[in-house]
Formats: C-alpha cells, structure tokens, sequence
C-alpha cells in the first residue's frame, strides 16, 4: 500500500505544465504528505476544457456511503477496482492524477520499520494514478475524496513490499484523464507495474516515520545503524 508520499514544489509546477495547466494554485513543498490530508490532484473538466487542480482530502468516501466518518480508502488495488463495489464507478468516470517525487515504504526487519524513499531514477515527477469521489451528507455537506491505485511490485519494491502505487509518466497521465471508461486492455496496461530502470530506491532516516516531521529531513539517508541489512533493490 502508499500511505505516505512526497512532492517537491518544482515538480508540482513541472508536471502541471507538462498537463497543459499554466497557472496552478500555490503549493509549497511536503515531505511527508498522510492520509485524510487536502492534496493537490488534476481532474479532467467535465466540460472538455483543459484539466484542472483541485485540493481533495486523501480517503475516498463513496457517494453511497451513509457516513463520511469511516476508515479512509486510502488505495485501491489494481486487480479489483473495476469490480469493487467502492471504485468501479470512479474508474469510470472519475479518475485522477496526483503529481508526485516520490513516496514512502517500510522494510521490517523483526520488529523495526525501516523506510524507504522511492522515485523515478532520472529524477522527474510522475503522477500517481487515482480516483476521485464526491459525497454528499445528509446536512448537504460536501466531501471531495481521492484515492491512489496500487499494483504488484517490481523488482526495485519486491524485497519491501507486496504492492506498489501506480506511477504514470507525462504521457500516461493525458490517457488516465481521458474522459470516459478506458478498454480493459488500456486499463491493465496503464497499471502495469513501471520498469524496474525508471524507479530508484534509498534507505531514510527514521525521520520521516512521525507523520509530524514534514521537512527536508525526511529524504535524508539513513545513518548506517538505521538501515540494517542490505537489499538487492537494483539500484
């Protein structure tokens, strides 16, 4: 699963230019971006103009749902969302791109966490492939979610975890934000786990690890007593 990413402000600007958005919202970089947080994520505008940047809370709460007061759907896998009954209509109709550095997960090692920061190799942004949702309560509250899609790891993530998020280059983006049901063999293949020599992997400090650090000391390399055993990541 992702639970916690990054996303540098020159990368932010970058990708949404490259998205054909010239004047997005302020953003200032975040280091340690959580769930049921306010992100920054591109929709396509309903009225075929260019996409748009909106500022979504990251935990999908589906429109039927009577309640927007339970466990966030902070992923949704790959191999289900378009059956499960929680996501099949947004990756539809609703998807999204959420711009991205990087994120985060933890190797265990007995009964330590250890975690890792991991990005693009050639160091650009990338979009994490989402869904978004719009509910609705009773008291006429409106509630705008997202969540990311997660797929089976490569082999950089494999010695880490089970599952990896979606990531999508510049061109990947404009086919997620097509409006309309994408072919199931566009779909599969938009998220298909990267290439293992796009997407680099690095051990950092237990810094990061309190969802209160969001500074710049959350990407800095692990001391040697923090990382632990080795990894073959192919890095």
């Amino acid at each position: 699963m992702c639970s916690r990413y990054i996303l540098l402000e020159k990368h932010y600007r970058a990708m949404l230019q490259r998205l054909g958005i010239a004047s997005p919202p302020a953003f200032a970089s975040r280091y340690n971006i959580a769930p049921n947080t306010l992100i920054p994520a591109v929709r396509e505008d309903e009225r075929n103009g260019p996409p748009s940047v909106d500022f979504l809370r990251w935990g999908l709460v589906p429109a039927w749902s009577k309640t927007s007061d339970g466990p966030p759907l902070i992923n949704a896998r790959a191999d289900s969302v378009a059956t499960k009954p929680s996501f099949r209509e947004a990756v539809r109709s609703r998807r999204c791109v959420v711009p991205a550095t990087g994120f985060y997960e933890w190797h265990t090692v007995g009964r330590t966490k250890k975690p890792h920061l991991f990005k693009r190799s050639d160091e650009e942004p990338f979009g994490l492939a989402g869904l978004w949702e719009t509910w609705r309560g009773p008291d006429d509250k409106t509630l705008e979610t997202c969540a990311f899609i997660t797929t089976d790891p490569n082999e950089i993530m494999r010695p880490i975890h089970i599952r990896m998020p979606v990531m999508l280059s510049a061109d990947q983006c404009r086919t997620w934000l097509k409006p309309g049901p994408l072919a199931p063999d566009e779909l599969a293949t938009l998220l298909a786990p990267p290439p293992d020599e796009t997407v680099s992997a690095i051990a950092v400090s237990q810094h990061m690890s309190n969802v209160r650090n969001d500074d710049p000391g959350c990407i800095a390399p692990a001391e040697v007593d923090e990382q632990g055993p080795q990894l073959s990541l192919g890095i």
